[in-house]
This record gives C-alpha cells, structure tokens and sequence, in this order.
C-alpha cells in the first residue's frame, strides 16, 4: 500500500468525491453523494487499482465507530435527541473554530441557546445553505445572507439545520458530546484566530465593535 489521501476536518462529502474521483489510481466512479457527515475526516492508505466506494465506505465506517463511542460517552444531561443531531452540531463547531481547547465554550454556547429556544445564527450554515458545500464562498458574507430562507440558515430557522454543514473531526463531535459547563450564550472572532465569548448581548457588541476596528485596521473588510 503505497497511496495516502487526507481528507481535512470540515471538508464536505461534495469535496470529498471529488477529491476521490479525481484520483487516477483508483477505479470506479462515485456517482452518489454520501450524507453529510458520513464521513471520518483522517489520513487513508490504498493501493493501486482499489475501488473509490469500498474507500469511501472505510471512510464511513470509521465515522460510524468514532460516533457510536462518542455518543455512549456523552455528558448525561445532554440535550441532544440522537447521533445525527450530534453530528450536525458537531460540523457547526466544526466550522465556526479550529482552534484547540476552544470547541468545547463554542459546543456551550450553542447548547445554552438550543436550550433556552434561541436560534443557533451560525454564519458557517448561512454560507452551507448559499454554497451547498460545492465551493467556498469566496466573499465576505453580507447581512442580506443571513435574512434569505435556507433549511440551513440558522438566523431564519429554529434549532439545528436539517443535515449536518461539513463532515466533522472527532474532536469537535467530542466537543458536541461534552460542552464545557459556561453561561455564554454569544461569541464572536477576537481577531487573534480565537474567538471572545460572552454571557450578554451587551458585552457581545462591545466584542463585535472591537472586532470590527481590528478587522478595519488590516483592511479586510
């Protein structure tokens, strides 16, 4: 076995197949598209000749298993109704940070809003419901956006979108399964590839406005 293939955490199953197919040393043509989610994203081995879907179906495989344990490992008063709900929140995590010994106050706020009814408003799914994991954005995310109806836009939506947003990592569904124990119920990017959480709507736009003036000094707006 001389071939490798890395899927990165959060690539979608749109980006995976392709990634797949596009691979000259495999054979057979995934036609297809695997739920969201389905997938474990990790560095896989194969040899030359090996057909894409017994690949992709290792690929799933390895999800099943890492979700069955996480899910039986889960914090007991978890408010999650199943191991889908677990996965689509987990690629929420997944796509809002990356950044480690992070996911788990992401992974609280979400929960603290799910179970105080408010809407999750996670950009990462406006941009799902634009793009439908096809592509990148490739733009700045404007406030029309998140006022269009999509069954992923979570700023038009009660509770989670209707299918996961990217195939999550094992420890942002670690983090979906076991959220830090917070009264945050808002973050937003501090400018330093972390985020700045906050319990009040008040000290979350004081947040936004010094994220606003660190995104306006280095011109990306």
């Amino acid at each position: 076995i001389n071939n490798k293939i890395t899927i990165p955490e959060g690539t979608t199953s749109f980006q995976v197949v392709r990634m797949l197919n596009e691979l000259d040393s495999l054979v057979g043509e995934i036609t297809v598209l695997p739920p969201e989610g389905s997938i474990s994203p990790d560095t896989y081995f194969f040899s030359n000749g090996q057909n894409r879907l017994h690949l992709l179906r290792h690929m799933q495989e390895s999800q099943r298993r890492i979700l069955k344990r996480i899910w039986k490992n889960r914090s007991k008063d978890l408010s999650l109704d199943s191991m889908e709900d677990l996965i689509i929140l987990a690629s929420i995590i997944e796509k809002e940070t990356g950044k480690y010994g992070e996911r788990e106050f992401v992974s609280s706020v979400l929960h603290n809003r799910l179970n105080k009814k408010m809407r999750l408003q996670a950009d990462p799914t406006v941009i799902y419901g634009i793009t439908e994991g096809k592509s990148n954005l490739g733009r700045k995310l404007l406030k029309s956006d998140l006022n269009k109806f999509s069954p992923h836009n979570t700023y038009m939506i009660k509770g989670l979108p209707e299918t996961p947003i990217c195939n999550p990592g094992e420890a942002s569904l670690s983090a979906a399964a076991n959220p830090a124990k917070t009264n945050f119920f808002f973050y937003v990017a501090d400018g330093k590839g972390g985020h700045s959480f906050s319990q009040t709507l008040e000290q979350h736009n004081k947040n936004v406005r010094v994220w606003r003036k660190i995104r306006n000094s280095i011109g990306s707006d």
